[in-house]
């Protein structure tokens, strides 16, 4: 995350604002005054208090506050000396520029949320702050941008505007000039001048997202180091539009209408610097050529590709995070050395594509491997034998079954901490997991048994998720838990369980049971269960008499105990000694109507 020049003033800027109303506030309490009046107009001590505009706040630095008050005109006592102003969240619709004149100390003009339009800015109403280094006029109804703004100016806010149109001295001319915003417009290419930023070279952020930009601005400032055209209409490129900008750091082109002819083998080749490039929604349908070798995070997802080739990414070496779901890749439009030499690269997103297996070729030292929601439907022996450093692996929502895993294909994942197999068509638990598993996820699949050695030696598992399979208290090898150490959640909701597992882990901390079809609780139920916290048996079939209060007593750490919508069942600890409570009742009904 990179800081925006000038951003750390308005933040001590409102501190400022903040400590002088404590002050004042202190002051109004303690009714605290000096004893000598003269020092409230003492100019070296609070040189504004005197001629404050109504309900405004000034200090003696020259800041005034009058944010947030609804004004609808700009008022007419503002301390002559101020260099800082904020009329933001008012309702002003025009400002004369006589009333701007007489601020020739100002530095700061925040006008943000109002109701300005270009009609009451007349062209010559900045033309005497000589000072000016910040404006802000986002949240606006301009509709174009003043002709000519302060030479001093640093950094200008004209976001969520209905600007059309930029003149030549709006920002020209500017060689102070350090970040434009011009977000949230209309703006389109007719309304922006070739030479836009002639003589404002050291702009370091532009920020033209959400407009109706065809192309990419021509002549951008050399020493821009954040571009934002997302949001636009860009369907072009021209060649040359970044040949300029080797400091570069992050470009954003997301959510508009490019393709591969939109652009060449050299639209991004000089972007030496660029560490954050972002294509993701446009109309690719291959992996642009040419990209720089110090991209660190690609966005690429949201697109129509099809295809990786041999040599398109094997150039970015500092590449860490490449993002390619929903696309329309299949394994074999994928090249064998796709990812050859990427040795930094340690995320790959691959999620709703159409991979009907596991790519050859996969990032050997990948991390995190995100494959859900594709049509493999097979896991081999050796797709998996080349990355070692993989630790998270989601391959949810396929057509996977148990038989089609290989009972190797998991051996050389020895740092593996999280799989994900939800939403497949396993019908057994599969075997060869991973020994140093925290996490398992095989929910939403046909698994009817859980046979015997497939959970054995995962001691350091902490996470098993098998709800909404078809899974049995007889179907489940009775040791099944037994080398689950360190197992703290267990999820079997949602199954066909008539009672509770026997043997649970001592580790055990939560334990979902909802909709099963179990009918008792055992007194002896959670004896190998102490430290657990959590017992969810709602929606299942256990009766009010079929179970005890003593079963629950002897858990010191269960904090939630969820058995609401069984049959006529409510909650054991309300109804201690239920039948004395109704004898009782029986009884002074009796004494009742004896008294009558």
């Amino acid at each position: 995350m990179y800081l925006k020049f000038g951003s750390l003033f308005p933040v001590l800027w409102l501190l400022a604002l903040s400590s002088s109303r404590i002050q004042a506030r202190k002051n109004a309490d303690s009714n605290e005054f000096p004893e000598d009046s003269s020092e409230l107009i003492d100019p070296e001590r609070n040189s504004l208090a005197p001629d404050c505009p109504k309900k405004c706040t000034c200090n003696p630095e020259g800041i005034v506050d009058c944010g947030g008050f609804s004004l609808k005109e700009f008022p007419i006592d503002v301390p002559e000396l101020t260099s800082h102003l904020s009329l933001q969240n008012n309702q002003i619709e025009e400002i004369f520029p006589e009333e701007l004149a007489r601020l020739y100390r100002l530095e700061t003009l925040n006008l943000q949320n109002n109701r300005l339009t270009s009609k009451g800015l007349p062209e010559e109403v900045f033309d005497q702050l000589e000072n000016l280094n910040y404006l802000y006029l986002a949240n606006n109804q301009l509709t174009a941008a003043p002709k000519c703004l302060p030479r001093t100016l640093i950094s200008a806010d004209f976001a969520a505007n209905n600007l059309t149109k930029i003149y030549e001295l709006t920002f020209g001319q500017k060689p102070n000039l350090r970040s434009v915003y011009l977000h949230n417009n209309k703006l389109e290419d007719a309304g922006l001048p070739e030479s836009m930023f002639n003589g404002s070279d050291n702009v370091e952020v532009l920020i033209m997202s959400s407009n109706f930009l065809k192309y990419v601005p021509k002549n951008l400032p050399s020493a821009l180091y954040k571009l934002h055209l997302k949001n636009n209409k860009l369907e072009k490129i021209p060649k040359g539009a970044f040949s300029e900008l080797s400091g570069l750091r992050e470009l954003y082109l997301q959510n508009n209408k490019l393709t591969n002819e939109g652009m060449d083998n050299e639209t991004f080749w000089k972007l030496s610097s660029l560490e954050y490039l972002d294509l993701s929604s446009n109309n690719l349908s291959q992996i642009p050529s040419g990209l720089p070798r110090n991209i660190v995070l690609l966005h690429l997802e949201k697109n129509a590709i099809k295809s990786i080739g041999r040599d398109v990414l094997t150039q970015i070496k500092n590449l860490e995070y490449l993002l390619l779901h929903n696309n329309k890749l299949k394994a074999r439009g994928i090249h064998p050395q796709a990812f050859h030499g990427l040795k930094k690269l340690h995320t790959v997103h691959l999620y709703n594509n159409q991979l009907e297996k596991i790519p050859s070729g996969l990032p050997r030292r990948v991390k995190t491997l995100m494959i859900l929601h594709n049509q493999i439907s097979e896991i081999n022996r050796n797709d998996f034998a080349t990355t070692y450093f993989m630790e998270e692996l989601n391959l949810s929502y396929n057509k996977i079954t148990s038989s089609q895993i290989h009972r190797e294909a998991f051996r050389k994942l020895r740092l593996l901490k999280s799989l994900d197999l939800s939403g497949n068509n396993l019908n057994t638990m599969p075997y060869g997991f991973p020994k140093n598993l925290l996490s398992l996820k095989l929910k939403v699949n046909e698994i009817s048994s859980i046979p015997r050695h497939t959970l054995s030696g995962m001691s350091k598992l902490q996470e098993l998720y098998l709800s909404n399979n078809k899974l049995k208290v007889g179907s489940i090898y009775s040791g099944s838990w037994q080398d689950l150490t360190s197992l703290k959640i267990l999820d079997i909701a949602g199954n066909q369980l008539t009672s509770i597992p026997s043997d649970l882990p001592e580790s055990l901390e939560y334990l979902y049971l909802q909709n099963n079809k179990i009918t008792t609780v055992p007194e002896n139920a959670f004896e190998s269960t102490p430290n657990i916290k959590g017992i969810y048996l709602r929606f299942n079939k256990i009766a009010f008499n079929a179970v005890k209060e003593s079963t629950f007593q002897r858990l010191k750490h269960l904090q939630v105990l969820d058995i609401e919508g069984n049959f006529e069942f409510s909650d054991p600890l309300k109804n201690r000694d239920h039948s004395e409570e109704e004898m009782e009742e029986e009884e002074e009904e009796e004494e009742q109507e004896v008294e009558e």
